[in-house]
């Protein structure tokens, strides 16, 4: 049999000995597998195990960086390393196409969502303008964009962050690729959008035969979505097999960790010591946006209790109200309606007792200060010790012991006191995030409102600042309040939840009644859109999910 008549190879992708440097950073070393077509793989991993950066040279997109590629890759018949770039232009939307995380970074905000697709199918297929319109409407429509031909005119800021995700599948889906990549397409989803994204990716699966290529560090969205796992740690496999074998019994160490971190739903938390002393307390608290007939309200008379040594978990989709809940806590938004009481006083502005730790660390460190000299800030601001600073030539000494606290400080969230004169970039998300912390606790607080402040951390990371966070409040005393739309998270940190939807409360209570017994619908839909760790209930919980019951997102 000639060559022009070997059957087509069963693998969509072929990856032997690949390898991948930086300079001196080896991001990937000797990584093989191979995705046979119409089947999922999934590689899972910490941030910096090399997984993006595999999704990565599957598309050659290395080419021309400086990075040193080593090894073979072939995807769709095409050897990426060998290929022309007139080559590698075709294989990218054409027979393989990426998802990335960040939507908003992957569209052009200056143009229609539909151009844009459009545009892309234009260039793979030199079809015409009304034809490739055409198309974008059809893909649109697909993916379940509502109304695609008008949305298809909307400019991705008027999307919300599901609905720009959805539009990016149909991106590439345009031209009908044989795999798809899908670099974390979930991470910064609520559960109930990231429960359709991925119910979205498993239809398209069925229906047009595609390969799935995921990249995720949460193994909940992999045992929702794929038929084989691939565990990575500092660029090489760890352990490689079916999914659900896998999750199940992993043969190593560290899948056993990785499993270890992950947040359960099901599984309650040891209640805190908490006192009857109530530290803070809203009242009603109602907070208005705009004016005239494009007013909204945010916050719609909202009440919560926050008493000394618990935590007061806040659940809710994008829009529910409850960062903006958080921020009125704080003093950062005054309430349009309603009042907020610090230990039975009605309080004005911002108080050092109650601090926050933001979602973002990165954005809330000056980039241009060190990271000690931004946890300095407060002390100074009340002096050091809690006392005003000295005259001039007292000012060296307070400063020497405003320079000790922030190294005790340091250390007391796990990082060193020589971090003193280090600067944000220098550190990983996790690492930040605790600088976060460090610098909340500089006020002396009594209360701490955290705003998502594990949303954007690898499992193992996310385990260890949520361990942190409670072994403070132990130690301390403090009163939490932990805003998340991660349910599993909240569960395991709260002892009382309160669910928000469209800025008002639908259920709150106990943690374990309300994860148990929940009574409003809309916790019963969250509930039942937290991925699962057992691929067979993934499969039943999926089957029961229906597309129309899920009607939060705002479009």
């Amino acid at each position: 049999m000639s060559d022009s008549q070997k059957a087509p190879s069963r693998n969509l992708v072929d990856v032997r000995d690949l390898s991948v440097e930086f300079g001196e950073l080896r991001a990937v070393d000797g990584l093989s597998f191979r995705l046979e077509r119409g089947a999922a793989l999934a590689l899972v991993g910490e941030s910096g195990s090399g997984k993006s950066t595999v999704a990565s040279a599957l598309l050659g997109l290395h080419r021309g960086t400086g990075a040193r590629v080593g090894g073979s890759v072939t995807v769709a018949g095409v050897d990426v390393r060998q290929a022309s770039d007139d080559a590698l232009r075709q294989l990218r939307g054409a027979k393989a196409a990426m998802v990335f995380q960040d939507p908003l970074s992957s569209l052009d905000p200056y143009y229609a969502i539909g151009d844009q697709i459009a545009e892309v199918y234009r260039v793979h297929t030199r079809a015409s303008r009304r034809a490739a319109r055409a198309r974008a409407v059809e893909v649109l429509d697909r993916v379940g964009i509502p109304d695609a031909p008008r949305r298809s005119r909307s400019r991705p800021h008027e999307f919300s962050g599901g609905m720009r995700q959805r539009a990016l599948i149909a991106m590439a889906l345009a031209c009908e690729p044989e795999l798809l990549i899908a670099d974390e397409p979930t991470t910064a989803l609520d559960v109930t959008v990231q429960a359709q994204i991925l119910d979205l990716l498993h239809t398209l699966r069925e229906e047009t035969g595609m390969g799935l290529l995921l990249v995720t560090h949460d193994v909940g969205v992999a045992a929702e979505s794929v038929d084989e796992v691939l565990v990575m740690r500092h660029g090489r496999v760890v352990e490689h097999g079916p999914v659900a074998a896998v999750l199940r019994a992993p043969a190593q160490p560290y899948t056993r960790e990785l499993l270890d971190a992950v947040p359960r739903v099901d599984a309650p938390r040891a209640p805190s010591r908490a006192s009857d002393e109530v530290v803070l307390e809203a009242t009603g608290l109602r907070r208005e946006f705009g004016r005239g007939k494009r007013a909204f309200a945010a916050v719609d008379d909202v009440s919560v209790t926050i008493r000394r040594g618990e935590t007061l978990g806040i659940v809710g989709e994008s829009g529910s109200g409850k960062t903006t809940l958080g921020r009125m806590l704080v003093g950062l938004l005054e309430p349009t309606a309603g009042e907020v009481r610090y230990e039975g006083h009605a309080r004005v502005g911002v108080r050092p007792a109650v601090q926050m730790v933001f979602q973002d660390p990165v954005s809330s460190l000056n980039p241009r200060r060190s990271v000690g000299e931004s946890i300095a800030d407060p002390l100074r601001a009340r002096g050091a010790g809690g006392l005003p600073l000295g005259r001039s030539r007292e000012r060296g000494k307070d400063e020497g012991r405003i320079r000790g606290r922030v190294a005790e400080l340091l250390e007391r969230v796990g990082l060193e006191a020589a971090h003193y004169d280090r600067y944000p970039h220098e550190f990983s998300g996790g690492q930040r995030q605790r600088v976060g912390i460090a610098r909340a606790l500089a006020a002396d607080p009594r209360v701490i409102v955290c705003d998502e402040p594990v949303s954007a951390l690898d499992v193992t990371t996310q385990a260890q600042v949520v361990a942190l966070l409670g072994e403070l409040q132990r130690e301390l005393g403090l009163a939490l309040v932990f805003v998340a739309h991660d349910l599993a998270v909240v569960r395991q940190v709260s002892d009382r939840v309160a669910v928000m939807r469209r800025g008002r409360l639908v259920e709150s209570g106990p943690s374990d009644e309300v994860y148990d017994n929940p009574q409003d619908p809309y916790t019963k839909q969250l509930l039942a859109a937290v991925p699962a760790l057992d691929p067979e209930v993934a499969a039943r919980r999926r089957a029961t999910r229906h597309e129309p019951a899920v009607t939060t997102e705002r479009l």
